[in-house]
């Protein structure tokens, strides 16, 4: 007697482990969800934060050249149904032949992200303007702030300025006049991680660059 084999399983049950695998490691913030093309029915969906279940319609259409002739459409932007904000791939799936067959989709919630950011920004935010005159003789933070500003302006950070940054920055400090207190080179030399001689070299090429005053 022959034995009667296992049906073969469909082209889109092949990719249910590796649906199921991104849910599992990005849960409980990722939906997964593989959509079968020809039927527009969700053939497979895990976490569904969506309430959405197998069977449901896809409401993706009937004919899958809408999709286009890209393989993977995204990141894009979508909206849950409490209003949140979903960043989302989607990935067309082929049988043996290379026809499309299905649609992998990849919702992934960040509005837990987005209220951390808000709350991040409400602790870091200052409420108030600083006040002036607590800081008008302060010379470390008026130096702690040229430094902010310059960093800044040149979008750089302090570890990756070479020497004609620091010859630059030195130059920005010193027209401001803020060498003038006796310790401050030795402060400059702190925070940029230098020696107060390696300072005193770059304000003397700073100076030097300007050439002499007329």
């Amino acid at each position: 007697m022959t034995r009667k084999l296992p049906k073969a399983p469909g082209a889109l049950v092949l990719h249910f482990p590796t649906a199921a695998a991104i849910a599992a490691l990005l849960a409980p913030q990722a939906e997964v969800v593989i959509h079968d093309l020809a039927k527009d029915r969700i053939a497979g969906i895990w976490n569904a934060f969506s309430k959405r279940k197998a069977g449901d319609p896809s409401l993706l259409g009937d004919d899958p050249e809408l999709i286009g002739d890209q393989d993977v459409h995204g990141p894009y932007e979508k909206a849950g149904s409490d209003g949140g904000r979903l960043k989302s791939v989607s990935a067309v799936l082929r049988d043996e032949s290379g026809r499309r067959v299905g649609l992998l989709c990849i919702n992934f919630d960040v509005a837990v992200f987005d209220r951390a950011v808000d709350l991040l920004q409400a602790f870091t935010r200052a409420e108030v303007p600083r006040p002036e005159p607590i800081f008008a003789q302060d010379w470390r933070e008026q130096i702690n702030l040229g430094i902010r500003a310059f960093l800044q302006q040149r979008q750089i950070t302090l570890k990756a300025l070479d020497r004609a940054d620091r010859v630059a920055l030195v130059a920005t400090l010193d027209a401001q006049n803020l060498f003038a207190t006796r310790k401050a080179a030795q402060h400059v030399a702190e925070a940029l991680g230098l020696s107060r001689a390696t300072v005193y070299n770059l304000l003397t090429d700073a100076r030097g660059a300007q050439g002499p005053n007329p």
